[in-house]
């Protein structure tokens, strides 16, 4: 009876052993799991990378608002030392020069006389600031906008969205073409080696004083601002994360 047994034993043996067939499933089965193994490691890899520029991305953001936050509140402390009073926009992205330091005619452009050396200062304490250390790669534009109040300018080329860029324009030839630091000023670049300065013009869409019915709330409207944008992080870090999150998300 043992003898039997241990001839049969060795039979199956044998027939396992000669079949092909449960090789290849029991391979394919291996290799598959390698696959699978290698796959998740790649996708933790990346996961891994993407989660590390993520927060590096929100770091330089965060970074980025610090700087611009300091910049503006250093430009206003540093002007009202010279007895030149500006506003600072309550989430720290616009410098507003008031009209009692810059104010424009009635459909005119010009810089009055009486305020250029203020306009000169406020130039020259801006470029100061913004070249400090550690500060104009975080900046990506300066907008100088030009602003009108609500009556129309019939008798100037493009009306008031033509007379809100030129005021803007004037600021801008006068720090470049009139002073000791303009042409530094027209020279510096943004982190992508854009010109960092831009003018712009808004007409009569954004004053100060909807209803301006009066002389007094028109002659607030004719203004400019100094608009601080900084870089942002690229749309190519957030189409990464779409691509890894599953469709039904």
């Amino acid at each position: 009876m043992p003898i039997f047994s241990s001839t049969r034993s060795r039979k199956r043996e044998a027939a396992s052993g000669d079949n092909p067939y449960w090789i290849s499933f029991s391979d394919i089965m291996a290799g598959l799991l390698v696959i699978f193994i290698l796959a998740c490691a790649i996708l933790l890899l990346q996961l891994i990378e993407l989660r590390e520029n993520t927060i590096a991305a929100q770091k330089d953001l965060m970074k980025a608002n610090q700087v611009r936050v300091a910049l503006l509140d250093e430009i206003a402390d540093r002007l009202r030392e010279q007895g030149i009073e500006v506003e600072v926009s309550d989430n720290h992205t616009v410098i507003r020069i008031p009209e009692d330091q810059l104010f424009f005619r009635t459909g005119r452009y010009a810089i009055q006389k009486e305020h250029v050396a203020s306009v000169h200062e406020i130039g020259k304490v801006l470029f100061e600031s913004i070249t400090a250390p550690e500060r104009l790669k975080y900046l990506d534009t300066i907008f100088i906008e030009g602003h009108t109040d609500s009556r129309r300018a019939k008798k100037f080329p493009m009306g008031n969205w033509g007379l809100s860029a030129f005021r803007a324009i004037s600021i801008w030839k006068y720090w470049t073409e009139e002073t000791e630091y303009g042409q530094s000023l027209k020279e510096l670049r943004n982190k992508d080696d854009k010109p960092l300065f831009s003018v712009s013009g808004y007409a009569a869409s954004r004053r100060l004083n909807e209803d301006d019915a009066t002389a007094d709330e028109r002659r607030k409207n004719r203004r400019i601002d100094i608009r601080f944008t900084t870089r942002q992080p690229s749309i190519k870090d957030f189409d990464q994360v779409l691509e890894l999150l599953p469709e039904d998300m």
